[in-house]
């Protein structure tokens, strides 16, 4: 359980990093959570084959923590930002991980674009 801010959605103010909560691209009656991995417009190198893309205006590119079983944007591509629900802040269950989330961005890998 957790707690989501959603003053992010009035100019879509997201940085890398940040934990959002979004309606899944695949089924909209889910809801995901996952990092920000890339913003509209940035080059990203993706994990999973070495691919670089560049992220569409109006989209960002989400992982999950767990790369290596997380459903996320190597499997459904950048999601459009009008999914996202909010910024998660504060986790609130189970009670060993009550707290602040932290915004991390993600080890991204090097690239001649950027």
């Amino acid at each position: 359980m957790f707690f989501f801010e959603q003053f992010c959605l009035l100019d879509y103010k997201f940085s890398n990093g940040d934990v959002v909560v979004f309606r899944s691209p695949t089924n909209h009656k889910e809801t995901d959570i996952k990092r920000i991995a890339a913003l509209p417009g940035e080059w990203y190198g993706t994990h999973h084959n070495n691919d670089v893309i560049k992220i569409p205006l109006g989209h960002c590119w989400v992982e999950g923590d767990n790369s290596a079983s997380s459903i996320d944007s190597k499997s459904f591509g950048p999601i459009p930002l009008a999914l996202i629900r909010g910024r998660v802040t504060h986790v609130v269950w189970p009670p060993q991980r009550i707290g602040s989330v932290k915004s991390t961005p993600p080890q991204r890998l090097s690239s001649v674009l950027e």
